[in-house]
C-alpha cells in the first residue's frame, strides 16, 4: 500500500489553507476548537504519514474480491503449526491500524486476518445498497474459506464486535468461538426488565443514556444521511479530523488519532463508512449460540450490561472486566487485551 505522493501535496495546502472555526461559549457541545487546532498543526508540520504507512506495510497485505467488492486484509501467519486463526474486526472511526500493538503480541499462537471493513480505508467502496454488518460477516467467512481455515476464531470492536457476532451466527460450524469488548444490547422498554436491573447495572445503564443522550449525534446522522455528511469530510481534512475526534477523546496518541483521519481522507471513505450503520441492521430474530467471550474495560464510554446480553446470547463463556482502559482496548491495553483473547481462545481450540 502506497499512497501518491500528488495526493499526500493536496492534503498539506488543504491544511495550510485551513479555517478554523471560532470556538462556542459553554460546555459539552462537540469537540473543542483548541484541540482541533491543535491536530491540524502537528498533522501539517510534525506528523509522518510516510512512516505509519511503513508501519502497516511491514505486515503481508492483500486484495481479494468478494461479492463484487475488494476487500483489503493484513495477513500474518503464525510459525506455529497448530495455530489458531483469528479474524479482527476494528470499528468506526478506526482502520485495520487499530490492531497493529496486537500483532507482536498474538502472532505466535494466532494466524491473524485484519481486514478493512468494505466502505472504510483500502476496501472497496461499496456500489450498491445493503452492505450491512451481515453483509460484511458473510464476505468475512467466504474470506477466511478462501484463506483455507476450516476453524477460526472472531474478534471485534466497536461495529467490529456487531460483525464479529453475526460472523458467528453465519458461520458456525466453523467459527470456534466469538471474543468482543462489547456487547451492544440495549434496554427493550420494558419496565419489568429495568426493575430486575441490580444497583450496578442500573449505573451503566445511566451511563449508557448519557452517552446516547450527549454524544450520539453522529449516529444519527450517519444512518440518516451519509451522503450530506460526505460532501463536507470529503472537502476538509479538518472536518474530518474533526469528526473522528469524537470517539477518540484524549485517550490515544495523537499520531493514531491522524493515521486513522488520514486514512479516511485520504481514501474519501467518510460517507461509505457510514453506510454500515444505514443499511438495514435489524435485530436478529433470536439468541445468538456460539461461545461469546468479552473483555470489558472500565471507561468504556458503552458498558456491557450482563443481563441484557444474557437476553440475546445464550451461550456467554468469558465476562472479564478491568479497573483500566476503555472504548479503544488494542490501543489503550493491548497487552490486557491480547491476554484475555488468549484466555478465552485457549479452551476453544
Amino acid at each position: 500500500m502506497k499512497i501518491a505522493q500528488e495526493s499526500l501535496d493536496d492534503l498539506a495546502a488543504r491544511l495550510a489553507a485551513t479555517r478554523f472555526t471560532r470556538p462556542l461559549p459553554g460546555h459539552g457541545l462537540g469537540v473543542p476548537a483548541a484541540r482541533v487546532q491543535h491536530l491540524v498543526e502537528y498533522w501539517r508540520d510534525g506528523y509522518d504519514w510516510r512512516a505509519w504507512e511503513r508501519r502497516i506495510n511491514v505486515h503481508p497485505q492483500f486484495l481479494t474480491e468478494i461479492d463484487g467488492l475488494d476487500v483489503h486484509f493484513l495477513h500474518i501467519r503464525s510459525p506455529r503449526p497448530d495455530a489458531l486463526p483469528l479474524i479482527l474486526t476494528h470499528g468506526w472511526p478506526m482502520s485495520v491500524v487499530e490492531f497493529l500493538p496486537l500483532i507482536d503480541r498474538l502472532s505466535d499462537a494466532f494466524h491473524l486476518v485484519i481486514p478493512s471493513v468494505p466502505g472504510f480505508g483500502f476496501s472497496g467502496v461499496p456500489r450498491e445498497p445493503g452492505w450491512n454488518r451481515r453483509r460484511v460477516a458473510a464476505a468475512w467467512a467466504e474470506l477466511m474459506r478462501r484463506l483455507g481455515y476450516e476453524r477460526y476464531g472472531a474478534h471485534g470492536n466497536d461495529i467490529g464486535s456487531l460483525i464479529s457476532i453475526e460472523l458467528g451466527r453465519l458461520d458456525p460450524h466453523r467459527v470456534v468461538g466469538v471474543h468482543v469488548t462489547q456487547i451492544f444490547s440495549l434496554p427493550s422498554g420494558d419496565p419489568a426488565e429495568r426493575a430486575l436491573l441490580g444497583s450496578d447495572d442500573r449505573a451503566k445503564l445511566a451511563a449508557l443514556e448519557r452517552f446516547m443522550a450527549d454524544r450520539s449525534a453522529y449516529l444519527n446522522l450517519q444512518a440518516t444521511q451519509p451522503q450530506t455528511l460526505a460532501h463536507a469530510l470529503a472537502d476538509s481534512p479538518a472536518g474530518q479530523l474533526a469528526w473522528n475526534l469524537q470517539l477518540f477523546g484524549e485517550v490515544v496518541s495523537d499520531d493514531y488519532i491522524l493515521t486513522n483521519a488520514a486514512i479516511y481522507w485520504l481514501t474519501d471513505t467518510a460517507g461509505s463508512s457510514a453506510l454500515i450503520g444505514y443499511h438495514g441492521n435489524r435485530p436478529p430474530a433470536g439468541p445468538s449460540s456460539v461461545p461469546l467471550g468479552l473483555a470489558c474495560f472500565a471507561d468504556d464510554f458503552f458498558p456491557s450490561i450482563r443481563p441484557l446480553a444474557e437476553r440475546d446470547h445464550s451461550a456467554i463463556v468469558h465476562w472479564n472486566t478491568y479497573d483500566k482502559g476503555g472504548h479503544h482496548a488494542a490501543q489503550e491495553e493491548p497487552q490486557l487485551l491480547a491476554d484475555d483473547l488468549r484466555t478465552f481462545f485457549t479452551l476453544r481450540r
